[in-house]
């Protein structure tokens, strides 16, 4: 009988869960998805082969479950941090910094782009991660036009190039010592392109 970590099946669950996405993060950054075993992930994570067929059958659905518990935790940060303002423009600020913290916080992965490495369904479903993200920066725009904080724009113009500005790794490659003035230049770049009184 394999051994249950935890105190529950669910606990068990849990922690074979953390464990492989931990092992996941380190590897992906290291070594790249493609160099990634099943076999290998599971040795490194201290849970049996057989543990993580029952959770993952393949390399694609490991890598699925874990944007999308990566991306649900951020989203959980996100929110937390944007409601924590009144101030739509406020809110905007917060979202700018914490999407390129965030941004610098993790490395790309070495190896193959993923959209060439995965089937199209499973890159899908990555790719869907930043839904509730986009979502949460449209309530924003439409906040700062209903309080007119900013004029009103066609927020499917507005979110593809606030969204391509953030995602820019050029801008939080450099220096750790320069990432506080860079982040507060995108700041006010944003804030100044949605017409924002600054």
């Amino acid at each position: 009988m394999p051994k249950i970590l935890g105190e529950s099946l669910e606990a068990h669950r849990r922690e074979v869960r953390t464990r492989v996405f931990e092992v996941l993060r380190a590897q992906l950054y290291e070594r790249g998805f493609d160099a990634i075993t099943l076999a290998g992930v599971a040795a490194a994570a201290g849970v049996g082969r057989t543990a993580l067929y029952n959770h993952f059958p393949d390399k694609e659905s490991l890598l699925v479950a874990f944007v999308e518990d990566e991306a649900a935790r951020y989203v959980t940060r996100l929110t937390e941090a944007v409601e924590a303002h009144a101030d739509p423009v406020d809110q905007l600020a917060t979202f700018v910094r914490l999407q390129l913290r965030v941004l610098a916080e993790y490395h790309m992965p070495p190896g193959t782009a993923l959209a060439s490495a995965l089937a199209p369904a499973a890159y899908r479903r990555i790719s869907a991660h930043a839904d509730p993200i986009t979502d949460r920066l449209r309530a924003i725009l439409a906040g700062g036009v209903d309080l007119g904080r900013w004029p009103a724009e066609d927020p499917d113009v507005l979110i593809p190039m606030i969204t391509a500005a953030l995602g820019n790794r050029t801008l939080v490659d450099g220096p750790p010592e320069q990432l506080g003035d860079v982040v507060e230049a995108a700041v006010r770049f944003v804030l100044r392109a949605v017409g924002a009184s600054i």
